[in-house]
């Protein structure tokens, strides 16, 4: 089956011509919508602790401005545009799921450590991903489905022959922006909506209102959204009543120093269910890692064989489509990278968190990039690779006896670094996709990358620094859910401060739910989240599913993504502008708004019925 789809398949443009594709204006173009999606998925990953892929509506936007100032312009060069704009979105998610958490243990690195941390962690990332292009690109074509890389090629070809509707994205983000401000500057209605329901143990029902966490629920459809909100009701709607019920007269119980009886929800929340929730999410990580083993295996022995062959004499002509940055390269980049980090003061790695470095760090490379190529970036569970790989680093530190805070820095620094070189894997390997149906020159698309990842790495720093002064992790603001559970098992695990019950009876629920053929992973973060925040994500699933069940175009499900996208950037964007306005003492960091939380509900509905109806507008031709 493999090798027929290869037989029969014919790229977009002929490998024997050349048309322009690395062009100065498509770099840089794609470097300012990488910075964009790299502070709005920054923002959106210490919120909700999700990031949504950057691809497809930067695909659009290349399309439309290139479009709009140049008379010829290539799909090639709206390739590079695209391959260079999803650096943000991959570096955000690698520096916002880890960096905080050394924040959180009152380690707050410098800017130019963070800046380091990204960018080596990043190039490794892509490096590392190389040698695998050509058996999962290649040989797996037909395969493996890459939906994200697929969804952006079609849209880069369509655009060949009608105007795309980059208008959608543009209306998004300034209705995402305006909303922002509305809510969160000018405090005209509250951000969230809740209330306590007495009768049921003081059980809370809450809804964030925000333009962003409607826009991910569209963009990831209902399925997932449900199941995100079915654990997040699990939790506060079942499991915080019968702690609130059972516990009430019992003196306090570890790990909380205040009895249950003067505990709020989001009390019961913080000191037990999260504990569940990082259970259950690192059993979800070990069963997508046991799922997909079999392939894993097979493309690490494809890489090394690929690689032995490339060291073999004799020179060999390589088609434009198959020209990879030299394997010397690779290896001496690598080698360098690894050396820097090991050298970096403040970093506090050892021979034995380098050699943990490469090894993990290869492997979930392989493992991610075979991931986003079964199930796409949005559903790929890196962070449950990172938490896999911070657990077995804790535990060899625990075994070894080392215990001190320097231990602590370097088990998350290294954790850091692997997160991120997974992101842009996933990144890297989405876009390669997206080049090989095209016809595009993978090492074009592999420096690129590498040079659009350099201001988004110092932008991501920047706004993680401005909304931890303006909010603080951990808060109901920011909760920065990945990095404080990072810090929880760090901590727990090597100074022996884990409430391993708890634990337990989080990765028995994994097991459960597993067996019930639900995804693992969507259902324990759900359960890991504040439920106001899975609340707005199913309202966003629904109105999909509304969408798609009222129309049979699939192109309206595409304009609900793309001004999806749009909601998602203007909020998150304006986001951080609040924070920096907030850092500044220019508008207070909270305050209730002017109209109450009927007015606050009745502007989200409205918010959501819009979504809707611009989605299913007829198409023009």
């Amino acid at each position: 089956m493999m090798k027929d789809h290869l037989a029969t398949f014919k790229p977009f443009v002929k490998t024997e011509d050349s048309p322009k594709e690395f062009s100065v204006r498509a770099l840089i173009l794609g470097i300012c919508l990488s910075l964009l999606f790299a502070v709005g998925n920054a923002y959106l990953g210490l919120k909700i602790g999700m990031t949504i892929s950057a691809s497809i509506p930067a695909a659009v936007l290349s399309m439309a401005i290139l479009r709009s100032f140049f008379r010829k312009v290539s799909i090639l060069e709206n390739n590079i545009v695209q391959t260079t704009a999803s650096v943000g979105e991959g570096l955000a998610a690698g520096a916002v799921f880890t960096i905080p958490a050394l924040f959180l243990m009152g380690s707050s690195p410098s800017s130019l450590h963070m800046f380091i941390i990204v960018v080596l962690g990043g190039v490794l990332g892509v490096l590392f991903m190389i040698p695998m292009r050509r058996y999962i690109i290649v040989k797996e074509h037909g395969v493996l489905p890459f939906p994200e890389g697929t969804a952006c090629a079609e849209i880069l070809k369509a655009g060949e022959e009608s105007a795309p509707h980059a208008k959608l994205a543009v209306v998004g983000i300034v209705i995402g922006g305006l909303y922002k401000i509305c809510n969160s500057a000018l405090y005209l209605w509250n951000e969230t909506v809740s209330f306590v329901v007495k009768r049921y143990e003081n059980a809370l029902v809450s809804l964030d209102c925000t333009p962003a966490l409607l826009g991910v629920g569209y963009i990831i459809g209902p399925r997932i959204s449900m199941v995100l909100f079915t654990g997040s009701a699990l939790g506060w709607w079942v499991l915080i009543p019968l702690i609130k019920k059972f516990g009430a007269d019992a003196s306090p119980i570890y790990p909380s120093t205040v009895p249950i009886a003067m505990m709020s929800a989001t009390d019961i929340w913080s000191n037990y269910i999260r504990y569940i929730g990082a259970g259950g999410v690192a059993v979800g990580g070990l069963i997508t890692l046991f799922r997909i083993a079999p392939v894993i295996r097979k493309t690490i022995v494809e890489t090394f064989r690929e690689m032995t062959h490339l060291f073999k004499p004799g020179k060999k002509v390589v088609e434009r489509t198959d020209r990879d940055i030299p394997l010397p390269y690779l290896l001496l980049g690598s080698a360098a990278i690894i050396l820097a980090l090991w050298i970096m003061p403040g970093f506090h790695l050892n021979i034995v968190t380098i050699l943990l470095l490469i090894v993990l760090g290869f492997f979930f490379v392989a493992v991610t990039s075979i991931t986003v190529g079964l199930v796409g970036s949005s559903s790929n569970p890196a962070s449950g690779m990172t938490i896999t790989t911070l657990l077995i680093t804790c535990l060899i530190f625990a075994g070894l006896g080392w215990s001190d805070r320097v231990h602590l820095i370097a088990a998350i620094v290294m954790a850091a670094v692997v997160n991120t070189a997974i992101s842009l894997a996933g990144t890297t390997s989405q876009d390669l996709k997206t080049g090989f149906l095209l016809g595009a020159t993978p090492r074009s698309q592999q420096i690129a990358e590498i040079i659009g990842l350099i201001l988004p790495a110092a932008a991501v720093g920047f706004t993680i620094y401005l909304l931890n002064d303006a909010y603080g992790f951990g808060s109901t603001k920011l909760p920065a859910p990945q990095a404080t559970l990072m810090a929880m098992i760090a901590k727990g695990i090597i100074q022996g401060e884990l409430p391993a019950l708890l634990v337990i009876i989080g990765a028995i629920f994994g097991i459960l739910v597993y067996l019930m053929r639900v995804p693992v992973l969507p259902f324990v973060v759900g359960l890991y989240l504040p439920i106001s925040l899975n609340t707005t994500i199913m309202v966003g699933g629904l109105v999909h599913f509304a969408v798609k069940r009222w129309t049979s175009n699939d192109k309206n499900i595409e304009r609900g993504i793309i001004i999806s996208s749009g909601l998602v950037a203007g909020d998150a964007c304006m986001g951080v502008l609040v924070a920096l306005l907030t850092v500044l003492k220019i508008i207070p960091a909270s305050k209730v708004g002017w109209l109450g939380d009927g007015f606050s509900f009745a502007f989200f509905v409205l918010l959501s019925i819009w979504l809707g109806w611009a989605s299913r507008e007829k198409v023009p031709k």
